[in-house]
């Protein structure tokens, strides 16, 4: 993957223990399908991001019944594949829907492979569990490494941060480590089941790439009228993140998030304390994060055909 225009202000940031350099920022893509945004718009945005120095793409085979992934890969043609480093996910727990849920999003972004490939909403205690069966879906996507479909393996989640310790653990007892791991870092994650305070120091001691996502919560955080969006976006900086993900549904909000991306400068204590003195009694019960406290973002919870079928091994035990 060839970084993106040199001559931008974008800074660049080392994805984990994987040496890649990704932008700083990185172009969500949910965003890109919304009924706001026609496709010429979506492909100008994707585009127009690359251009200014963006070069990690985000997606999921989810994303808008994969209207997403289809409009980045048009986006991506005429030589913007060679430009990013594209990420995308699957919800498939089986090594079955987990080999053809991939297969699908490689058609839709018309591309032979991807850069990383992620396990999508580990939400469940469960999850990690059916993920690395014999015959689950970690075994599709080694498979899929080998292949070449795939150049690294990494996992989401927003739910809770000890299911995200636990999907480290469990890995860690099938002997895997993952490249990168995405879960919300904002300005109120701190103060509420806090994924900053937990998960990414132990993503940093294994040198696993930390992708942060919702740092403004699709909007939600700002209308506590506790914090703007630049104050949102510099916090999600200042952590130890490779990338901060944001979805851009215009072209006005990518201006906004290539803006503050490039205005970035480390802040000291008494900055950060300020932020999180002032969002603490907004961010106390999670009212701000409810993809934390509801079941709302839990897109599996409402497709659970996507995960696949249960194990083998755990049918068998069932009475008949």
């Amino acid at each position: 993957m060839a970084e993106s225009a040199q001559n931008t202000s974008m800074p660049y940031r080392t994805l984990g223990r994987t040496g890649e350099r990704v932008s700083a920022i990185g172009l969500g893509g949910w965003h890109l399908a919304l009924p706001s945004v026609d496709k010429e718009l979506a492909i100008r945005i994707v585009r127009s991001a690359i251009d200014r120095g963006v070069t990690f793409m985000d997606n999921s085979w989810d994303y808008n019944e994969g209207a997403s992934e289809r409009r980045m890969g048009k986006a991506l043609k005429d030589g913007y594949r060679q430009k990013v480093f594209l990420m995308t996910k699957i919800d498939g727990r089986s090594r079955k829907a987990a080999a053809r849920q991939l297969d699908e999003s490689l058609e839709r972004l018309k591309t032979d492979y991807v850069d990383l490939v992620q396990h999508h909403e580990i939400i469940r205690y469960e999850d990690p569990h059916r993920v690395f069966d014999e015959n689950g879906a970690h075994a599709a996507l080694l498979e899929a490494k080998a292949a070449g479909k795939v150049r690294y393996i990494g996992f989401t989640g927003h739910k809770d941060p000890h299911i995200h310790l636990h999907m480290l653990e469990v890995a860690r007892e099938h002997g895997f480590t993952f490249d990168a791991a995405q879960m919300p870092l904002n300005v109120m994650d701190a103060h509420y089941r806090s994924f900053e305070r937990l998960v990414v120091p132990e993503l940093q001691r294994q040198g696993i790439g930390v992708l942060g996502m919702k740092s403004m919560a699709n909007g939600i955080i700002l209308k506590s009228g506790t914090v703007t969006a630049t104050e949102c976006l510099h916090y999600a900086l200042n952590l130890p993140t490779s990338v901060v993900i944001t979805g851009c549904d215009s072209m006005e909000v990518l201006d906004q998030a290539i803006t503050a991306a490039e205005s970035f400068r480390p802040m000291d204590a008494a900055q950060v304390g300020a932020l999180l003195a002032r969002t603490a009694e907004a961010a106390a019960r999670g009212r701000f994060e409810p993809f934390k406290t509801s079941s709302i973002f839990d897109a599996t919870a409402s497709n659970p055909d996507w995960l696949g079928d249960e194990p083998k091994r755990l049918r068998e035990l069932m009475p008949a």
